[in-house]
Formats: structure tokens, C-alpha cells, sequence
């Protein structure tokens, strides 16, 4: 990697003093190796979106109007969080997740599930992003709030 170019989002250079050189830290992921991390590294997540009437987009394909208040888009959310968080089973609780957002997410990605599959670091809004580096696969966030309105991020990738 070269001296002028930036590290993805979330990783830092560290000295080793055991080996007196330079290593990379993701403080997120609480992951380190000699290597540069790419740019080009995938992401993956699935969310539910809740837009709300201040979001950057107020429409969807579910409302062509949305009217609600982006405190009622955050209520909605973390009731669905709460259903999923009470499923034991890891994949009964990704089962669940998938199937609230095919039948109430504001995003076009509610056909697959929420899934929006691989992304490249960089590619998503910065709140979304960094919530997506601060889980581990198969966890699910609290609330995030964006300019497209208020999600809840399962990691895939």
C-alpha cells in the first residue's frame, strides 16, 4: 500500500514492538494482520428499513407517502428487534429477520429479504457502514439511524 493511500474505513496502522514494524488495526472488528486491507473487501448485511417522513426519500414500495414521524419509524424497529431478539435459535432468528423485512421494509431490498448482499467498504451511507463494522456475522444492531431513515443490520459477510 502505498504511502498517500487511505485505509478503508475503520482500520489504523499500529507499531508491533515485539516485531518493530508497522501492522493494521480494525478497532471495530477487533482484527489485526501485516497486510494492507483492501478497499475492494465485501461487506454484507441484511437491514429493515423504516423510513419516516423527514427521510431523504419519504416513498416506498410499500407507501408512496410516508407520513409517519421518524419517532414512530424508531418504535416500529426496535419492536421488531425485540420479536427477533426472543428466537434462541440462530437461524430461526435469521429466518424471522428476513421474513419482517420481505413484508415491512421500506427498502426494494425487502423482495430478497432485506439482503443487500456483498457491498465494498465505502459503498454505504457512514452510520450504516460503521454499524455493519461494529457487529460480527450474525449479530444484529440496535436502531441505526441514516438519511434514508431508521434500520436494524444483520451481518452476513
Amino acid at each position: 500500500m502505498g504511502e498517500h493511500q487511505a485505509l478503508p474505513s475503520g482500520w489504523e496502522i499500529r507499531w508491533s514492538k515485539t516485531y518493530q514494524k508497522n501492522y493494521y488495526y480494525n478497532k471495530a472488528k477487533k482484527e489485526s494482520r501485516w497486510d494492507p486491507p483492501s478497499a475492494e473487501e465485501k461487506l454484507g448485511a441484511k437491514h429493515i428499513l423504516r423510513k419516516h417522513r423527514n427521510s431523504r426519500r419519504p416513498s416506498s414500495w410499500r407507501e408512496e407517502n410516508i407520513t409517519r414521524s421518524e419517532d414512530e419509524a424508531r418504535e416500529i424497529i426496535e419492536g421488531y428487534l425485540r420479536e427477533i431478539q426472543e428466537i434462541p435459535d440462530a437461524k430461526e432468528r435469521d429466518r424471522r429477520f428476513s421474513e419482517i423485512a420481505s413484508k415491512y421494509s421500506d427498502c426494494s431490498s425487502a423482495k430478497r429479504g432485506g439482503d443487500l448482499g456483498s457491498f465494498a467498504i465505502g459503498a454505504m451511507q457512514k452510520p450504516f457502514e460503521a454499524a455493519v463494522l461494529d457487529l460480527k456475522v450474525g449479530e444484529i444492531s440496535q436502531p441505526i439511524k441514516t438519511d434514508s431513515g431508521i434500520h436494524i443490520i444483520l451481518r452476513t459477510l
